[in-house]
């Protein structure tokens, strides 16, 4: 077995970040991950995905990410910055390793995988969401002969050339995939709520200065909206803007059933379609700590901070607000993935 005073799973942007701190703990630890090569989630995403913010606000503790050349740098520059953030802090991680559990034991919790054991004082899990995509489930899905495809398996449009094609999902992922798919293909556009769509001159850059604005007035007691506007709407990068400019966005539907060959609206229309792409969200991926009784109804864990409440050797990084604000964003992630070193190394500690 192996031993390490911390294990950190997940060499994403969230583990990346973690392991940047904890550098400076003087404990040793290892980060496991279970993809082929650096960048964790963003190296399975679409060609065509740029950040919404430039690279300057889009960057890990320590290192300021690169200019890529664009306003807006693609999914590529950032997979190449993850690989060189590795390099540049010489943090020890290990792949592929497939964690498939964490248990409990005596002084610790060990780390089961694919390539051995690790026992750890304290474990960091950083896995994301990526590996969880959700699906809902709609009446007569079942039934439906047409091809569907999660946003987490969409790479290009090509596929879906002069098809029919249906994209779900009323977030960024939908708006940008709906903007290059209805340059080749016919498509509808069906949603769950009404999105909303941000001024022209809203980015990244704003919505993170809004998300220390709801930390800060959670820090200080002031009231915090539980849903704020903007923070989960769409931004207008540019292609999201040209397909405006077409009337792709015009009048979203709305879901009834399906049926073999189609779409049934609430109003009772129909059409018939090809394809479904599902930009329908991920849930924290987390099957890896149902071994120790931690995972909620909900899919979460309750933390204080970043640490679990019921198994107090546990932390968790990245993945969503209930892990702290902007947790799931690349300049997000340094307060959470600072907070936790600190904890994590104050309790080994002692």
């Amino acid at each position: 077995m192996n031993h390490q005073d911390v294990v950190v799973i997940g060499a994403g942007q969230a583990g990346l970040a973690v392991g940047y701190f904890l550098r400076r703990t003087g404990l040793s630890f290892t980060i496991l991950d279970g993809e082929s090569g650096p960048g964790g989630a963003w190296r399975h995403a679409w060609e065509s995905l740029r950040l919404f913010s430039p690279a300057q606000w889009s960057s890990l503790p320590g290192w300021q990410m690169p200019a890529s050349g664009a306003e807006y740098p693609p999914a590529t520059h950032v997979v190449d910055y993850l690989r060189c953030y590795e390099e540049r802090y010489q943090l020890p991680v290990e792949r592929p390793v497939e964690v498939m559990a964490v248990t409990s034991a005596p002084g610790g919790l060990v780390v089961h995988t694919n390539a051995g054991d690790w026992k750890a004082g304290a474990v960091v899990s950083a896995t994301g969401t990526w590996r969880a995509p959700v699906i809902p489930d709609y009446p007569g899905l079942a039934s439906f002969k047409g091809v569907q495809m999660h946003s987490a398996q969409y790479g290009t449009p090509e596929a879906l050339r002069g098809r029919r094609v249906l994209v779900v999902g009323g977030g960024n992922s939908a708006a940008q995939i709906l903007a290059e798919v209805s340059l080749i293909a016919e498509t509808a556009w069906a949603v769950q709520e009404l999105p909303q769509f941000l001024s022209d001159d809203v980015d990244g850059r704003v919505l993170f200065q809004r998300a220390t604005e709801r930390w800060n007035a959670l820090q200080s007691g002031r009231p915090v909206e539980t849903r704020p506007a903007g923070l989960a709407s769409i931004v207008m990068v540019p292609p999201v803007r040209e397909a405006r400019s077409r009337g792709v966005y015009h009048h979203p539907r709305f879901i009834h059933h399906f049926n073999e060959d189609g779409v049934v609206w609430t109003d009772n229309s129909q059409i018939p379609i090809d394809a479904i792409i599902w930009c329908t969200g991920f849930e924290p991926a987390l099957s890896h700590l149902d071994s120790l009784g931690v995972v909620q109804s909900n899919g979460h864990v309750n933390v204080n901070g970043t640490r679990a409440r019921d198994e107090g050797r546990l932390w968790l990084v990245g993945y969503g607000e209930w892990t702290g604000f902007a947790s799931a964003t690349l300049i997000g992630v340094m307060r959470s993935a600072r907070d936790t070193a600190r904890e994590v190394g104050e309790f080994l500690k002692a």
